[in-house]
């Protein structure tokens, strides 16, 4: 079994900061696939970054700039830092990995950010 575990999130105002983190059950191993998505109620979910195999990120336009992914190989653990945040950051943020076929297969229960202008 492959869980993944998010916590951090909670209200924050505009402008401030949250890092958001995600756990999983196993080891990373060299899979750098995995990714952060977010989903407001009533909204399709949408993706926010991601990081590849080689080790690579990527970042939706929206959140360019202002957010950073990062992973700790030893701990297993892959953190969001959000910063510069806007009342439409509000969401529920989910981590995500994929399978060896190249599909977000394993997701997490999600963290509920909110944040207030």
């Amino acid at each position: 079994q492959v869980q993944l575990v998010e916590s951090g999130g909670g209200s924050v105002q505009a402008g401030g900061s949250l890092r958001l983190s995600c756990t999983i059950s196993v080891s990373f191993g060299n899979d750098y696939c995995m990714g952060w998505f977010r989903q407001t109620p009533g909204k399709e979910r949408e993706g926010v970054a991601g990081i590849d195999s080689n080790g690579g990120t990527s970042y939706a336009d929206f959140v360019k700039g202002r957010f950073t992914l990062s992973r700790d190989n030893t701990k297993n653990v892959m953190y969001l830092q959000m910063n510069r945040l806007k009342s439409e950051d509000t969401a529920r943020y989910y981590c995500a990995k994929k399978d060896g076929l190249g599909t977000f297969r394993y997701w997490g229960q999600g963290t509920q950010v909110t944040v207030s202008s």
